[in-house]
């Protein structure tokens, strides 16, 4: 025969109240995001930030220190700050992009005839991947390509240049076709925001007389502010970031090489990762710095329409 000894009620341990319990467990549902987050985000950058005070090729066991050597030859050799200038253009064309997209969404945001199959038609380029775009854009600006030839049939055959060959006209050539690719991203964007304003406020707005014009200042305007401001702060990031158009369409030739095209050849063909990943980490910084600036010039407020 046996028995069991039982601890006594008095002695046994209490549950944790449910507020202590609630306490972490929003730490456990975030855990596996944030272990990914570092692990794929904060320590690559923290390496790449490392490896720019080195004199590290990619290859060797060991990177010699070279302090702030690599940031000194990136402000003061004309190979590597030149290159920025040449942002310019997509930065220019960025804000081409958001007014086309922005008319687009305004306009097929009420009722318009075959409005879901131009809502297509306009998002198609943003699916098609970067390599397709540049090889599809290649064939359009060579000589005697597509566009030769349609203004050729347009009686405008005089007008035909060398659109990638010229250094004058090349970066314009290039800017307009990431303008055709990312004008989707942003119509899509403006479209959401434009379809959440409830309809009560243009009824309203129409009893009171208000025209299209009135309509698109005091009511879209206001209640898209926040994706304006983010369409923004994605046009100059990406402005300063373009890679695949001008790598795949020229390889930089002509004046088009962009300061990630000119990382990307330091790093992998001449095999300096330390003064590559100085570049990256000033265009970071210069990326944070105009972000900073216009968060500062248009600050993300609580947007009321009532």
């Amino acid at each position: 025969m046996t028995t069991t000894m039982q601890r006594p009620a008095a002695l046994r341990k209490p549950p944790a109240p449910p507020k202590r319990r609630k306490r972490w467990m929003p730490w456990l549902y975030l855990a596996p995001a944030l272990g990914l987050l570092i692990t794929f985000t904060y320590v690559p950058v923290g390496n790449m930030v490392y490896y720019s005070f080195t004199s590290w090729d990619g290859l060797d066991a060991t990177m010699d220190p070279v302090g702030l050597d690599n940031y000194v030859r990136v402000f003061t050799d004309e190979r590597y700050w030149r290159v920025f200038l040449v942002s310019g253009y997509y930065f220019v064309a960025s804000f081409a992009q958001i007014a086309i997209a922005l008319y687009f969404a305004v306009i097929l945001s009420f009722h318009t005839r075959f409005r879901n199959l131009f809502k297509g038609i306009l998002f198609f380029p943003y699916l098609l991947n970067g390599v397709a775009v540049g090889f599809v854009f290649l064939y359009l600006f060579q000589p005697g390509g597509t566009l030769d030839t349609v203004l050729g049939w347009a009686g405008l055959g005089e007008h035909t240049r060398y659109w990638l060959g010229d250094p004058d006209i090349a970066n314009i050539s290039l800017a307009g076709t990431s303008v055709w690719r990312f004008t989707g991203l942003s119509f899509v964007l403006f479209l959401g925001a434009i379809q959440s304003i409830p309809s009560e406020i243009y009824e309203a707005a129409e009893i009171d007389g208000a025209g299209d014009w009135h309509k698109f200042r005091h009511i879209i305007v206001p209640g898209i502010r926040r994706i304006i401001s983010l369409s923004f702060i994605l046009a100059i990031s990406g402005s300063l970031s373009v890679f695949d158009i001008p790598f795949i369409m020229t390889g930089g030739a002509n004046g088009t090489r962009t300061f990630v095209v000119q990382a990307y050849e330091t790093a992998f063909q001449f095999r300096q990762i330390g003064l590559a990943s100085a570049m990256a980490v000033v265009l970071l910084l210069v990326v944070l710095f105009v972000t900073w600036i216009q968060r500062r010039i248009v600050p993300d407020e609580e947007v009321t329409l009532s």
